[in-house]
C-alpha cells in the first residue's frame, strides 16, 4: 500500500490566502477599481461573516450569499460575474510545487487535497485549473460540513481513506491545522516554502 500524501490548497498550491498574513498575496487588490466594491468592507461583511460561517462549511451557497451581501456593498452586477472575477484572481498556482506533485504522481503515490473550500471553487480547481488530473479525490470543507481545524473534518478525511499503513503525509500553512492533524494521528509538515515538500525524507526516496 502506497503511503497517502495530501495537500491544502490556498498558500500551499495556490499563492493567496496564507497561515501569515504577511505572504498573502490578495485576489480583490483592484476589485474598488474594477467592481466598485470596498475590498475592506467585502471582508468585513462578508468573509469573515457568512462566508466563513455558512458558505465553507456546506450551508449557503457561495451565490445566494453574494445575493443577500453584494447590493449592500454597491454593487449592481450579477452575483455569477462577481463571482468569476473573484475565481479567476485567485488562480496564481504555485507551478513549482505542482510539477513536484506530478512527478510524485508519476511515482506512484496517492494523492488527495484537504482544504477549506465552498462547492464552486472546488469544481473551478478540479477542473480550470486541472487539479484533478493530478488527485485522486478532494475533500473540501462544504463536502463534509466542518472545516480545518475541526476534529469531525479530520474524523471524515480518515473514514474516506480507510485503514493506513502509515500515517498520511499532510502539508498545510496553518500551524493550528498542522497541530489538529499531528493530534488526529497524522504527519503533518507546516508549509512555508516548496523546500518543505523536496526535502521531507519520505519525498526525497519517492522522487529518487
Amino acid at each position: 500500500m502506497t503511503r497517502t500524501v495530501l495537500f491544502d490548497v490556498d498558500g500551499v498550491l495556490v499563492h493567496g490566502y496564507h497561515g501569515r498574513p504577511e505572504k498573502h498575496v490578495r485576489w480583490n487588490e483592484n476589485l474598488l477599481a474594477d467592481l466598485g466594491v470596498d475590498p475592506d468592507r467585502f471582508n468585513h461583511e462578508f468573509i469573515y461573516d457568512v462566508f466563513v460561517k455558512k458558505v465553507i462549511v456546506g450551508q449557503m451557497s457561495l451565490l445566494e450569499a453574494l445575493d443577500r451581501t453584494l447590493p449592500g456593498l454597491g454593487y449592481r452586477g450579477p452575483s455569477m460575474a462577481f463571482a468569476g472575477y473573484w475565481l479567476s484572481h485567485d488562480s496564481n498556482v504555485n507551478q513549482p510545487l505542482l510539477d513536484v506533485v506530478a512527478r510524485l504522481k508519476a511515482a506512484g503515490t496517492t494523492l488527495y487535497l484537504a482544504t477549506n473550500q465552498e462547492h464552486m471553487r472546488a469544481q473551478w480547481l478540479w477542473q480550470q485549473l486541472r487539479f484533478g488530473e493530478l488527485f485522486e479525490d478532494m475533500f473540501h470543507s462544504a463536502r463534509i460540513g466542518h472545516a480545518k481545524p475541526a476534529k469531525p473534518y479530520f474524523d471524515w478525511v480518515s473514514n474516506r481513506l480507510g485503514p493506513q499503513a502509515e500515517p498520511p503525509l499532510f502539508f498545510d500553512d496553518r500551524e493550528d491545522i498542522v497541530k489538529a492533524a499531528r493530534a488526529h494521528g497524522w504527519e503533518a509538515v507546516q508549509y512555508e516554502a516548496i523546500e518543505d515538500v523536496t526535502g521531507h525524507p519520505w519525498v526525497i526516496r519517492q522522487l529518487q
